[in-house]
């Protein structure tokens, strides 16, 4: 376990690559677009000239698709926080509620997962918790790729649910919550200052379902910065080695964002938007009867499509909030 914080010419010489990798990607997307933009011109000139409707019917959808990926080039420079372009953990944990809660957290664990999916990112479950019934305790997975962290960051807050309960005899209505957060995940480079000493390790017995699958062993592990008491914790792996290295990169991820609030001077910065899992406190709404809606509170975008949203069509919302922010 490598200390972090600590450059040496290689890690410098990475940092430089990536940059120089991000710079090209805008230099060239934007190169590709006003190239082809520029030839679509021309042959609509022709196309005019010569009164040939077809092909003016055809250079039309190319103006389209020049349209799309302007749009998305926008898009893309309002993710230019320091953070931004990084990959991210994303954690989610049920509020009170017992099952309905855990089996919510569960919900949007496949909403991200098909998200996730959709933006062609990669994903790995760092560690997960299943509910003693149902769903889930906790989750934390891990999504690689290109502005994770820029997109996702979106989405932390409180996210509610208003639906019939599939766990109530009398099907009644239940409203349940959970709590979505978003760290940017760090290496090497990242200016971190922090010491293995100042780690705190604790291994015990992982819990499960029960059974045959109850690890026998101390295969878990909770991590501990004293100084900060920031804590990071891990189960999801039979071996403490694998634990240890997911639990080691949470802490780091969430030890990083700690400092960074104490850098910036903000009141509400990053952690102090852990606001209590209850009502009031929700950022979007999930409301599956008596009528089908998602609304972000943030923003007021809403849509009645709610099928679509759980099965990770929420790029609108993540849209929406960013161009806001």
């Amino acid at each position: 376990m490598a200390q972090t914080g600590f450059w040496d010419d290689q890690q410098k010489a990475q940092v430089v690559i990536a940059e120089n990798k991000n710079l090209k990607n805008w230099v060239d997307d934007w190169a590709a677009i006003n190239s082809g933009t520029s030839d679509t011109l021309e042959l609509i000139e022709l196309a005019e000239m010569e009164e040939d409707q077809e092909t003016l019917v055809d250079l039309l959808g190319d103006v389209n698709i020049a349209e799309k990926a302007l749009g998305e080039l926008e898009f893309r420079s309002m993710l230019s926080g320091p953070d931004d372009s990084k990959s991210a953990i994303l954690t989610i944990h049920p509020g009170a509620g017992g099952t309905e809660s855990a089996d919510w957290a569960e919900m949007l664990l496949r909403m991200y997962s098909r998200w996730i999916e959709s933006k062609g990112f990669a994903s790995q479950t760092l560690d997960l918790q299943p509910g003693e019934e149902a769903g889930i305790r906790s989750v934390s997975v891990e999504i690689t790729g290109d502005y994770a962290y820029g997109y996702l960051k979106a989405e932390r807050g409180v996210h509610r649910l208003l639906r019939i309960s599939p766990f109530d005899a009398q099907s009644r209505r239940h409203t349940s919550f959970a709590s979505v957060f978003v760290y940017p995940e760090i290496d090497d480079s990242d200016d971190l200052d922090m010491d293995e000493k100042d780690v705190k390790v604790d291994t015990f017995r992982s819990s499960g379902a029960g059974g045959q699958h109850v690890n026998k062993t101390d295969s878990a592990v909770r991590m501990t910065h004293v100084p900060t008491d920031v804590v990071a914790q891990c189960q999801s792996e039979r071996s403490q080695h694998k634990n240890r290295a997911n639990c080691w990169k949470i802490l780091t991820a969430r030890l990083y964002e700690h400092y960074r609030e104490i850098e910036e001077q903000k009141k509400s910065a990053l952690e102090n938007t852990k606001t209590a899992i209850e009502w009031g406190n929700q950022i979007r709404s999930y409301v599956f009867q008596p009528y089908q809606m998602v609304k972000d509170h943030r923003t007021d975008l809403e849509t009645g499509s709610v099928q679509a949203v759980m099965d990770g069509a929420i790029d609108q919302f993540i849209e929406a909030y960013l161009s806001m922010s």
